[in-house]
């Protein structure tokens, strides 16, 4: 990553990573409190299914890439807004919770908040963790990548409607596949334009 960012060392039970954002911190929380758009921003996780069982209460199903073997996941979510970020807590699986915190930056660049992800895993005994080690989320890293990515394009770009809509109803449900083979695909167009305006280009110079 940038050099703005930073993967901590590792604390007991828990891994996490920080990277620095361009929204201010009251923007940042609200952002982040769309809980389905930021673990879809994550291109570990292929969603099979998202459901909304109440306020702050999800089911999350779905299949982790980040393993050298993919696992499926079937998990309830409840979320707890915090003060300075908020948290997630999950009913089942080898990960407890995933904290996210927010603070401030007085740097005079483009960063104006600082985002912490934590991922705790004290919910399983130690004497069992290594059942587990196939489950184990490893996407941290790449998850904070992409979502420095993504708010930089939302610092630039969500001033417009359309952006914000193909977001939201074309970008987000897509599979991490689809998004990769629509990514090649316009930039496959955009060359392709480009040599149709260069061979318009020389027509004219040519024969004007």
């Amino acid at each position: 990553m940038n050099d703005p960012n930073s993967l901590a060392t590792p604390m007991k039970d828990a891994a996490w990573a920080t990277i620095h954002t361009p929204l201010k911190m009251e923007a940042l929380k609200v952002f982040c409190q769309d809980i389905e758009r930021l673990l879809r921003i994550n291109p570990m996780l292929h969603f099979k299914q998202w459901q909304i069982l109440g306020a702050h209460h999800y089911r999350f199903s779905g299949k982790n890439l980040s393993q050298e073997q993919p696992f499926d996941f079937d998990l309830i979510l409840n979320v707890k807004i915090l003060p300075d970020g908020l948290q997630i807590h999950y009913q089942q699986g080898l990960k407890s919770s995933t904290t996210l915190i927010i603070e401030p930056l007085t740097t005079k660049d483009k960063w104006q908040s600082k985002l912490t992800i934590i991922d705790h895993y004290e919910g399983v005994p130690e004497h069992l963790r290594k059942q587990y080690l196939h489950q184990v989320d490893k996407s941290m890293v790449v998850w904070a990548e992409y979502l420095q990515r993504y708010l930089l394009a939302w610092k630039q770009w969500s001033c417009f409607w359309p952006w914000r809509w193909y977001m939201r109803y074309i970008w987000q449900p897509m599979s991490p596949s689809a998004r990769r083979i629509t990514y090649m695909l316009l930039w496959i167009s955009g060359f392709e334009a480009a040599l149709i305006a260069l061979g318009i280009a020389i027509y004219y110079l040519e024969y004007s």
